[in-house]
């Protein structure tokens, strides 16, 4: 907040007051609990650990929240807080109308948020708990609780240190390269931190497509399927090991459902509509990045399209980045784990004594990971198919309803029907927009970080 004040004293807007008075309070409230809790134990188990993670979301939503409501750029508490969830979370799931109207500093907050929630608050905070004696290896687990979430190096506060590095490094990269093509430096500076957190959220109504420039559209591609890349892999190519990247199953099966998309959308929109191959190619491309990586972002309405088409991107609602990128969804490899797992039960049924195992990167994996991929995939459909008969007592069009929990689920941004990309969520009830928040967190902590805390196993000793 005190970043996005320098903001608001540099354009001299409105909003200087409402974040002084917003990081007040947090400083306020933070100090007292500070005083308070200054002999509490710092040993964090896993319980803990579960429980820390989850709250931090909320807890920050709730005081981030309050730049909006205090400068009266969202009076509403609610629509408030669910812009804020939908920016800590990467969502970019939006209820402004009339997003140029809004202060630099509020604009700058609400990209900001992005940036913080895409490496995630607590893997930010691994980098400084140490100091206090606070190990963090538990918080990592539960922030990052994907099939094998590998340790770029064996001490989490490094681990997290590296993490941090590459991700500012590709922000400023971005930055520079966006400056380059003429979009303002304000505008390039906000869209690298939602783009590298494949959040989505715009200084503009029209998203990207305020920029009909080939070339800016080029690049955040490029950053965008950056961002969906596990960082690991980032990390190894900064050092010239570009065969360890390459080699990488989830990298290539990545590669793969983005130019395979892209082939099928292009073939389409060459077929029905009356636009130039190098236009059709880049809104396939831009749409289905944007979509894999669920970052959000908008050059063209899908919803226009031949049905078939919006199907596709659709389909892509339920795929997600690598493990280990800033992409939200049920991300690739566990795709890939579950469709090895159904080919090779089809060769155990014709060879009843063979043992095949899973092989993922040349590696056995091992049958706890392959159980906890089919339970997180029956966990999340069943979860939408739920979700979505409760919002259509919220929101009656079975399109939208779709739409909105599958794009909140999957932390996507735009959905279909009324919340579609030249849409927004504004409309919806203040009870719809609460219960979309929590498929946010839901969605953006990978189901079981949240989930276990409603299990009454969970609180017994």
């Amino acid at each position: 907040m005190g970043i996005a004040l320098l903001v608001a004293l540099i354009y001299g807007e409105s909003d200087i007051s409402a974040f002084l008075i917003s990081a007040g309070i947090n400083l306020a409230i933070g100090g007292l609990i500070v005083a308070t809790t200054s002999k509490a134990k710092k040993d964090i188990g896993k319980r803990e650990g579960f429980i820390i993670v989850s709250m931090v979301w909320i807890v920050f939503s709730f005081f981030g929240s309050l730049p909006y409501v205090i400068s009266g750029s969202i009076p509403s508490f609610t629509d408030a807080f669910f812009e804020t969830m939908s920016g800590f979370t990467t969502t970019g799931s939006s209820i402004l109308n009339d997003i140029e109207a809004l202060p630099h500093g509020i604009l700058f907050w609400r990209s900001i948020t992005q940036w913080l929630g895409g490496m995630g608050i607590i893997v930010l905070s691994l980098a400084i708990l140490p100091v206090f004696g606070i190990g963090g290896m538990q918080l990592f687990m539960a922030e990052v609780p994907g099939p094998t979430p590998d340790k770029i190096s064996p001490r989490i506060k490094q681990t997290a240190k590296t993490l941090w590095v590459i991700y500012l490094t590709f922000t400023v990269a971005e930055t520079l390269l966006l400056w380059a093509g003429k979009m303002p430096f304000f505008d390039a500076i906000c869209h690298s931190f939602t783009t590298m957190a494949t959040g989505g959220f715009s200084t503009k109504q029209a998203s990207i497509a305020h920029w009909p420039s080939p070339y800016i559209q080029y690049v955040i591609i490029v950053f965008m399927f950056l961002a969906g890349t596990n960082f690991t892999l980032s990390y190894f190519a900064i050092k010239g090991k570009f065969s360890v990247a390459f080699k990488d199953e989830e990298f290539k099966y990545y590669s793969f459902f983005t130019l395979g998309f892209t082939a099928l959308i292009f073939i389409g929109l060459l077929i029905s509509a009356e636009i130039g191959i190098e236009k059709a190619f880049r809104d396939s491309l831009f749409q289905v990045i944007t979509i894999i990586t669920t970052t959000g972002y908008a050059t063209a309405d899908y919803l226009t399209w031949p049905p078939v088409l919006t199907m596709l991107i659709f389909v892509l609602f339920f795929f997600g980045g690598s493990a280990g990128s800033t992409g939200g969804g049920i991300k690739i490899m566990r795709i890939v784990v579950l469709l090895k797992n159904g080919y090779y039960e089809l060769k155990r049924l014709v060879h009843p004594n063979a043992i095949i195992p899973v092989r993922f990167n040349k590696h056995s994996v091992d049958a706890k990971i392959v159980t906890n991929v089919l339970a997180f995939f029956m966990i999340y459909f069943v979860i939408f198919a739920i979700s979505t008969v409760i919002f259509t007592l919220i929101e009656p069009d079975m399109e939208s309803s779709m739409g909105a929990v599958a794009t909140c689920l999957g932390n996507i941004g735009p959905g279909l029907g009324s919340v579609g990309p030249a849409e927004n969520f504004y409309h919806i009830k203040p009870i719809g927009k609460w219960f979309l928040s929590f498929l946010m967190l839901l969605g953006r902590l990978e189901l079981f970080t949240v989930l276990v805390l409603f299990s009454p196993s969970f609180w017994k000793e």
